[in-house]
């Protein structure tokens, strides 16, 4: 499911983002994404805007009840959109995809390090360094612990896997010897 809500969160997603960047609005766009993918990760509101018993104009007035003033014109014709389009459910991932376009307008890169141990800051000095240096952008690092990992770590930036881990080291070993 993760798979197709990507597929049909991502026209959305581009759309938003090609908009909020002719108009400089970025910031605001994100902050609107925000709140309405986390009305949208609330049970109850989700079963209530898939009632099939609701019409798409009882599901639109609820959500832009649940708007309110925080939302322009334009966020109340994505709210439209998406109920005419049967899309609600999607709008926590349209919000994710739309953060990354904008981390990658910005020059920002979110990487994910998971690590056995915790890391000091000096290793995360260096590993930001680095990082910045690979990938030629900002990086805003997340830690992960991971005692699976044994030792070493696992650094994760897009699509951009860097496994420096005991266990994925045991794992190719064990792979090149046909384990």
């Amino acid at each position: 499911m993760a798979g197709h809500a990507t597929t049909v969160a991502r026209p959305y997603a581009e759309a938003v983002f090609v908009r909020a960047r002719e108009t400089g609005r970025l910031g605001e766009w994100s902050e609107t994404l925000q709140f309405l993918a986390a009305a949208m990760r609330e049970p109850a509101l989700v079963a209530f805007v898939t009632d099939p018993k609701l019409t798409a104009a009882q599901r639109a007035e609820l959500m832009l009840d649940v708007g309110g003033d925080r939302l322009d014109a334009e966020a109340r014709n994505l709210i439209r959109a998406l109920v005419e389009n049967d899309r609600l459910v999607v709008l926590p991932e349209i919000a994710a995809l739309y953060e990354t376009r904008k981390r990658e307008a910005e020059g920002q890169t979110k990487v994910v390090v998971s690590s056995a141990l915790p890391l000091d800051a000096v290793v995360l000095e260096q590993l930001a360094a680095a990082l910045k240096a690979k990938l030629g952008q900002q990086v805003e690092i997340t830690i992960e612990e991971d005692p699976s990992l044994i030792g070493g770590v696992r650094i994760r930036a897009g699509d951009t896997v860097i496994d420096g881990s005991v266990r994925g080291r045991l794992y190719q070993l064990a792979n090149e010897l046909g384990i």
